[in-house]
């Protein structure tokens, strides 16, 4: 299956795809505007403190836009928090270290809406004990949110519904190290490094590209993908998770069966390739790179890792920054060993350390926002 590199622009590319003339009347008719909801009605429910919450919390960055999250309500002022264990991704996070620390980016939204409103979330990671060496049944957290009118409102919780993942290529604009440093300093617990280097971006680049392209060429792994696609507004709206494809050319293209995204299996079709070019090109378009490395890899560590990444995200929005994590060569199944070691050795990683995440940055175009769940289907009953 070919299709015309001038009518299709990207296939994954920023989970957007644009077609010269059609963008204004296809917006108003073919965007799948209720599965973006989400983003623009948080906060709407105020009638209690934990639908607040959770309606800001819904919107946390998270691996392949799975949303694990499943909260219970306890009493009158607590709610429990687990993962949905169907949400997990096995063949890439087989550890299930990037979805907990999608866990903990909700935990830090979670929190930073309870202060807007005047409340302390008092939140115990994993109660009943840390599961290894995957997520269980057991709680991930406990959350017990207070009254506290001593309690200082976060000036980046007013970036939560601005927040972006951007996978477009960047426009070459360079980020200055004071912009890298006071994103990086939005972080609490651990630390976010940085560089701005050439020399540095062009290794790195190597390494992120080299490693996708092993993801790329395992199709057990690359099915994680291939499965989390939604492609145009029916299917985006029906299942408002994982990567959504959506514009006029891409629809139009499947509709027409000139596009079958299960052809991104197979690494030598037309598709697979083009798509790697495409992610070759937003990578070496990064202007700078920033990676978080934790003491250690416990549980409650990725939970912090979460938690200081969603405030680096949040950060870099407020300085206009486009950002896009990139995790291939962080996973850790046997086939990506030699990327996992080779990155961590640039990066400067000790033995008793762990690379949480690994994130490109620069200057992008206008994206929109993922797809999401209503709260309210996050709620256990």
């Amino acid at each position: 299956m070919t299709l015309s590199r001038r009518n299709f622009i990207h296939i994954l590319g920023g989970g957007v795809v644009l077609a010269a003339a059609a963008g204004g009347a296809w917006a108003g008719t073919r965007d799948p505007a209720s599965a973006r909801a989400p983003w623009r009605v948080a906060g709407i429910d105020d009638t209690d403190i934990r639908r607040e919450a959770l309606s800001y919390a819904i919107l946390a960055p998270n691996p392949h836009n799975r949303q694990p999250w499943l909260v219970e309500f306890n009493g009158t002022d607590s709610l429990t928090l687990y993962c949905q264990l169907d949400r997990r991704l096995p063949e890439t996070d087989p550890f299930d270290r990037q979805i907990t620390i999608g866990l903990g980016a909700f935990l830090e939204i979670l929190s930073m809406t309870a202060a807007e409103r005047g409340w302390r979330a008092e939140i115990t990671a994993f109660p009943e004990g840390e599961p290894h060496p995957r997520l269980d049944r057991r709680p991930v957290a406990q959350v017990r949110f207070r009254k506290d009118k001593g309690i200082g409102r976060d000036p980046l919780f007013g970036y939560v519904q601005r927040r972006r993942t951007n996978r477009q290529v960047y426009d070459g604009r360079p980020v200055t190290a004071e912009v890298l440093g006071q994103a990086a300093g939005a972080a609490r617990i651990v630390r976010m490094n940085w560089t701005n280097d050439p020399a540095r971006r062009k290794a790195l680049s190597s390494l992120a590209i080299a490693a996708l392209a092993t993801e790329m060429g395992l199709p057990r792994k690359t099915w994680e993908t291939v499965d989390a696609l939604r492609v145009g507004k029916a299917e985006i709206d029906l299942r408002p998770d994982g990567i959504a494809l959506a514009g006029p050319v891409v629809e139009g293209a499947y509709e027409l069966g000139l596009f079958d995204p299960v052809d991104l299996l197979d690494s030598r079709s037309s598709v697979s390739k083009r798509e790697r070019n495409d992610e070759r090109a937003q990578i070496e378009s990064s202007a700078a790179f920033a990676w978080l490395v934790t003491d250690g890899n416990s549980r409650a560590g990725q939970i912090a890792a979460g938690r200081d990444y969603l405030r680096f995200c949040l950060a870099a929005t407020a300085a206009s920054l486009s950002m896009q994590p990139l995790s291939q060569a962080l996973q850790e199944y046997p086939e990506m060993a030699g990327h996992y070691r080779d990155m961590r050795h640039e990066l400067g990683i000790g033995s008793d350390q762990a690379l949480q995440m690994f994130v490109r940055l620069g200057y992008g175009p206008a994206v929109e926002p993922a797809p999401r769940w209503p709260y309210e289907s996050r709620i256990r009953a």
